[in-house]
């Protein structure tokens, strides 16, 4: 494979079994099937905008990987560094199905194929042909290897002079405890040009309240750009000599806000290849937000081009 990507992720893509009615999960009967995983919405988010972009993962090999596989394929994402595992199963999730906000979800990945992804498995030369490198704190949390893997890999992507961006992704479930989690992913944001926390996220890693005050924790050990979520309000970002707040989008309905922050990542990391200003990167990132919450699937709001231009001609920001 020679092909030049523009980015290039790794992580733990799943199946989701998702509930296609309301109420508790073990009352219902009919789930619809698709994929989930923050990177993979990320991969696809971007190649949705015409960036080529790469995905490294070990899947089982079993129909729910082949199925992951088929639909990453579809999707135009680059798949020379996905490998089938006969010794590990895919990772599953169900979600239920709810009116408006958080659904629950029951996650299945333990002892997961992705979960042994190491440095073994890495290969220079194909992170080599990408751009630009995204990272999740879900990658490194799901085992030694994989934290090792994410060390590995974003070491040699900023060796190379390659931007690498960075979303906690905070899942605390799969960490030993709160204080490991902290650590590490203070680590891993340290080795990153863009990090892209949610506000509640910031706080717990940095013990800080204000958005100002968070950038500067970064800032000062050598990132390049901090952008903080705010929820429906938008987004703040500081980065050398620019910061300031950036308005989200008027949402008519929120049907489900999974992967939003993986389409917030989608609009900063294609805004800023694309060589927009942070600002402007800033503004899509909070777009891509907000389609994302009025859509059901984690990636069924993540827009082509023109579906996208079509959103910021007609969107309404909120004051």
């Amino acid at each position: 494979m020679s092909k030049q990507l523009a980015a290039i992720t790794f992580g733990e893509p799943m199946v989701m079994f998702r509930a296609e009615e309301f109420g508790e999960l073990e009352n219902v009967t009919s789930f619809s099937k698709a994929v989930a995983g923050a990177e993979n919405n990320v991969a696809t988010g971007l190649c949705r905008l015409g960036h080529p972009t790469g995905y490294v993962t070990k899947l089982g090999d079993d129909s729910l990987g082949r199925h992951i596989l088929q639909v990453q394929q579809k999707e135009g994402i680059e798949t020379s560094g996905v490998k089938m595992s006969s010794e590990r199963p895919t990772g599953l999730l169900f979600k239920s199905r709810v009116q408006s906000g958080d659904p629950k979800v029951e996650y299945f990945r333990k002892n997961s194929a992705s979960s042994t992804l190491g440095i073994a498995d890495f290969d220079p030369d194909y992170f080599g042909l990408a751009g630009h490198l995204h990272v999740t704190g879900i990658s490194a949390a799901l085992s030694p290897s994989t934290l090792e893997f994410s060390r590995h890999a974003m070491d040699y992507m900023k060796a190379l002079k390659r931007t690498v961006s960075f979303d906690p992704n905070l899942r605390p479930v799969l960490w030993s405890d709160q204080e490991t989690m902290i650590r590490i992913t203070n680590e891993l944001a340290a080795r990153t040009d863009w990090f892209m926390p949610g506000i509640g996220e910031a706080r717990i890693l940095t013990g800080l309240t204000s958005p100002e005050e968070i950038a500067d924790f970064y800032l000062n050990q050598g990132v390049s750009l901090v952008a903080i979520k705010m929820g429906p309000s938008g987004a703040y970002f500081k980065s050398s000599g620019l910061e300031g707040y950036v308005p989200g989008f008027k949402v008519d309905e929120v049907i489900d806000t999974v992967g939003a922050g993986d389409a917030f990542a989608v609009g900063i990391i294609s805004g800023l290849l694309e060589k927009l200003d942070v600002r402007s990167a800033v503004l899509r990132g909070n777009a891509l937000g907000a389609l994302a919450v009025m859509s059901p699937g984690d990636m069924d709001g993540l827009p082509r081009r023109s579906e996208l231009e079509s959103f910021l001609a007609k969107a309404i920001p909120v004051n």
